[in-house]
């Protein structure tokens, strides 16, 4: 307990209550090469495969689906008929939402065309509404327009916005009429960035900003291996889709993502005064020289005052309420 850091934050196995890092390694224990034969059984005949939630009867189930297993719906709509235009008149006021959703398309520059160019970026808030998207001009020459996988054509990068010019335009909205030494993760005015590989995709537009959730290094969505997974992969494992088939849009990256945001954001957890095993609060709960008295304590007990060593993001929820 004093190195694992269980914790309320962890996903849960319904049936025999084991608490496991991440969810593939909870779906591994219900359903994978070794599960446990009883646990098994049971999610097989009431068990949701996207949330991995246990439910009372088939029939429970069954309604449940209808709102766990998301397509395209709607947004496929949206998604055609952002393809038709350039929508870059990002407002610091633009909207209610304070998390907002990122992606960007790279084209190849260098040699050999291997280095990625930030070529298309698109922004949109908790409802899928497009923010901001728009063709962007690289700084250097590019190699590989990667038109298979981008759809990307020289003429559209001609006139183009500048990097510069998308770098601020993003960076003032996302501050949201804070200075950047006063934002936080939590709280504030400024908007919570929300994408996959986020470290790349701003390091590739020159862009620094410190309130982000990246659903490529949230533990709960990481692999057993503690390696980061796909997003192709997690929206078909835990949103029930297929995305980046064919040419591929930043628009569709960004509604995978916020829906996972937006999903990991939303489970019940107990509320705890000091949720992170970091908070000065909790830095005796294991202390050596408790070891006699923890010695003496139920497994109930010591979960009770173990924390967790990472920033869940239903405790954004709470900012909602």
């Amino acid at each position: 307990m004093r190195t694992s850091y269980h914790s309320v934050h962890e996903p849960i196995c319904g049936i025999c209550g084991k608490r496991s890092r991440s969810f593939e390694s909870l779906r591994e224990h219900l359903i994978g090469p070794l599960p446990k034969a009883e646990c098994e059984r049971v999610f097989r005949e009431r068990g949701c495969d996207l949330c991995l939630n246990i439910f009372g009867s088939r029939n429970a189930l069954r309604v449940h689906r209808d709102t766990c297993q998301l397509s395209y719906g709607y947004n496929a709509v949206l998604y055609r008929f952002a393809n038709l235009g350039i929508q870059d008149d990002l407002r610091i006021d633009n909207g209610k939402s304070r998390a907002v959703a990122l992606a960007c398309k790279m084209v190849g520059g260098g040699s050999d065309g291997s280095l990625d160019l930030c070529a298309k970026i698109c922004i949109v808030d908790e409802y899928e509404n497009i923010l901001f998207r728009s063709y962007v001009k690289p700084y250097l020459p590019v190699t590989h327009y990667r038109y298979e996988t981008t759809g990307i054509r020289p003429e559209y990068l001609r006139d183009a916005m500048p990097l510069r010019q998308v770098k601020r335009k993003i960076q003032d909205f996302l501050c949201n009429g804070e200075p950047m030494w006063k934002i936080r993760p939590r709280g504030g005015k400024a908007r919570i960035l929300v994408g996959h590989g986020l470290d790349h995709d701003l390091k590739c537009m020159e862009l620094e900003y410190p309130a982000i959730k990246d659903t490529a290094n949230y533990p709960p969505l990481m692999k057993t291996s503690k390696l980061s997974n796909a997003l192709k992969y997690l929206t078909k494992a835990y949103l029930g889709y297929d995305i980046q088939v064919g040419v591929q849009d930043p628009y569709e990256d960004c509604v995978a993502t916020m829906r996972l945001y937006r999903r990991m954001r939303s489970q019940a957890h107990r509320n705890e005064n000091y949720p992170l095993a970091s908070d000065p609060q909790n830095k005796n709960n294991f202390a050596s020289w408790r070891q006699s008295e923890l010695e003496r304590m139920t497994p109930e007990e010591l979960l009770a005052i173990s924390r967790s060593d990472f920033y869940c993001w239903c405790l954004d929820g709470k900012d909602y309420v």
